[in-house]
């Protein structure tokens, strides 16, 4: 019997990198853009006005943002090797690589997540976001930060990736996903004091590294902290022993015109070093996340090579 010859990586993976565009096409995949631009309009509607001008925006709006990068990934991908599981395991055994099925994705998935990263600076420049000036790593802030959010929302997609690639369904992988954004948001060691154990997970999560990324881009510890004037202003009218000491500090500041100076100054005690302004903390935190994503792809890698294996 003559043997089957069956088409090389590189023809498999254009194959299917067409049906997955044919997909995006005529079967409204391009959707998912449109829906991350909301989401990334609510978020800078919300925090747009303080990101990259106070320490506490800049922490609060680069969270709102990392969350939005993690969830565009995440939906990017979460369901699209589970829900063809049956296809996948036929045109396996009939001659599949599943490097080349596997490459295909993640060449879809990168042109994806590259638009999603566009929509979302547009949608950040349309809310009148204050980005860098200068960048760390470029010589422009806003292509440090595009750079960032791309790695992020690109690791959430392999992530996503390999879920799929490992749970048996779609409702299995739409009910595991809600668990991995929860970890991804308490573990990011943003706004939760992490302490012992809980503090070394850090490592493993996208959050983490994306977060410290747009913290340093932002030039976190450059940056005021008001949260200690609100404090001051909202107890201004306390009195201890007949006065309001807070209240002449305000006035004095207000008249000597030192509220900037002061804001400043209780900002140099709020620095945090894994978000400084340098070229050796950024790098760090991109070789991080390119890890996990090849952490992630290997992974997916072995489970659709043996996915005619599964019986389940």
């Amino acid at each position: 019997m003559k043997k089957e010859k069956h088409r090389g990586f590189h023809a498999q993976t254009g194959i299917y990198l067409g049906k997955f565009l044919r997909m995006f096409v005529f079967q409204s995949d391009w959707k998912v853009l449109p829906i991350g631009a909301v989401i990334a309009g609510i978020v800078t509607f919300v925090v747009g006005g303080n990101i990259f001008v106070t320490q506490e925006g800049t922490l609060m709006g680069s969270f709102a943002l990392v969350c939005v990068c993690i969830w565009n990934g995440f939906f990017n991908s979460i369901q699209v090797v589970c829900r063809e599981r049956s296809i996948l395991k036929r045109e396996h055994r009939a001659g599949l690589r599943a490097g080349s099925y596997l490459a295909a994705h993640m060449i879809y998935q990168f042109l994806l997540c590259l638009g999603q990263t566009g929509v979302t600076l547009l949608i950040c420049s349309l809310a009148e976001v204050k980005f860098p000036q200068a960048g760390i790593i470029t010589p422009w802030g806003i292509a440090d930060l595009g750079i960032t959010l791309f790695l992020v929302t690109y690791t959430a997609d392999l992530m996503a990736l390999m879920v799929s690639s490992l749970v048996r369904d779609t409702t299995t992988a739409m009910t595991v996903m809600p668990f991995l954004l929860i970890f991804q948001l308490v573990f990011s060691g943003g706004f939760f004091d992490l302490q012992g154990f809980a503090k070394s997970i850090r490592v493993l999560t996208i959050s983490h590294w994306g977060l410290n990324s747009i913290c340093s881009i932002g030039r976190y510890n450059d940056l005021p902290m008001v949260t200690l004037w609100n404090t001051i202003f909202k107890f201004r009218d306390i009195e201890y022993l007949g006065e309001k000491p807070l209240l002449e500090i305000i006035r004095q500041m207000e008249k000597t015109g030192t509220r900037d100076q002061f804001l400043q100054w209780a900002g140099q005690y709020n620095q945090n070093p894994e978000y400084a302004a340098v070229p050796g903390a950024i790098l760090q935190n991109w070789g991080a996340l390119l890890v996990l994503g090849v952490i992630f792809t290997v992974v997916a890698l072995i489970a659709i090579h043996f996915v005619d294996r599964d019986k389940r």
